[in-house]
């Protein structure tokens, strides 16, 4: 025990023994500065400064934008940015697919290519009746209307169908109609006859899809309005908007000319298309 005692003591006199640093000056060896101290006054004091540091440290990189110079920390700047980014391009996706959207709708426009087999009576009664639990059986007069519905065309549905239209049209001329919308004649539009550099006028307000020359239906422009309504205006003889101009409901988009058919003279042919399928335009605008 009187060993461990004298070890302790010994080491509590290194501890404790002060000694003093004294700075001297070379040449006269005068004493500049000096300083009364023991080891444990500097195991204190190296303590309290190494502790500051680390909390001075810790508040730098925590709350102060110092921390960005350090390797491994993100520029706050860079994460807004790269949030703002992220929203953007989102957006623009959202807004991408609703032209493609748009833009398949225009070539049906164009082509008079509908998708009539994702449209037909059968599937829609059977849809109203899915839950309905009767005797589905098909009696005599069943099997005969059937056959009576199996020889109308697919077109028909268009043909009695009534969409429900939110916007007020108008007529984008008046004039003579030589030839009915039809959809089992895969005739979708409103054959109009006019006088020669008649002004053709937008049925409702909207934006300027497509507006341009094309082989089959000469100048032909295209307008988006609300609702999945557009409109389209072929046979003119001359265009005086362009693809992206937002146009007023009665304002002036075209001519009407003779354009390709020189036989039926001066017309316009006008279809109506609401979510990508065409309507009658009869059932709305009063053309004559």
């Amino acid at each position: 025990m009187s060993g461990k005692k004298r070890k302790r003591q010994v080491i509590r006199k290194k501890l404790f023994t002060k000694n003093r640093l004294v700075i001297l000056n070379e040449d006269s060896f005068e004493e500049i500065f000096s300083l009364k101290l023991n080891l444990m006054n500097v195991f204190v004091g190296l303590t309290l400064i190494s502790i500051v540091m680390i909390a001075l440290t810790t508040y730098i990189i925590a709350f102060t934008p110092l921390r960005e110079y350090i390797p491994g920390y993100s520029s706050s700047k860079l994460k807004k940015d790269a949030i703002d980014n992220a929203i953007k391009s989102d957006s623009l996706q959202k807004a991408l697919d609703e032209n493609n959207i748009y833009l398949a709708s225009i070539r049906k426009v164009l082509t008079g290519d509908i998708e009539h087999a994702s449209l037909n009576r059968d599937s829609i009664i059977a849809a109203e009746h899915n839950d309905v639990n009767v005797d589905l059986t098909p009696k005599e007069a069943e099997l005969k209307l059937r056959e009576q519905v199996a020889l109308e065309d697919k077109y028909n549905l268009f043909e009695k169908a009534q969409p429900k239209v939110n916007l007020v049209l108008f007529a984008p001329a008046k004039g003579h109609i030589t030839e009915n919308y039809n959809a089992k004649d895969k005739h979708f539009s409103v054959d109009i006859m006019l006088a020669a550099n008649t002004p053709v006028k937008s049925v409702a307000a909207g934006t300027v899809l497509f507006s341009d020359w094309t082989p089959t239906q000469g100048n032909v422009i295209i307008i988006r309005h609300n609702d999945g309504i557009i409109s389209a205006y072929k046979k003119a003889s001359s265009l005086t908007k362009v693809q992206g101009d937002v146009v007023k409901s009665g304002e002036v988009i075209a001519m009407a000319g003779t354009s390709e058919d020189a036989d039926k003279g001066a017309h316009l042919q006008f279809e109506l298309w609401k979510d990508g399928y065409p309507i009658n335009p009869t059932q709305f605008i009063d053309f004559e």
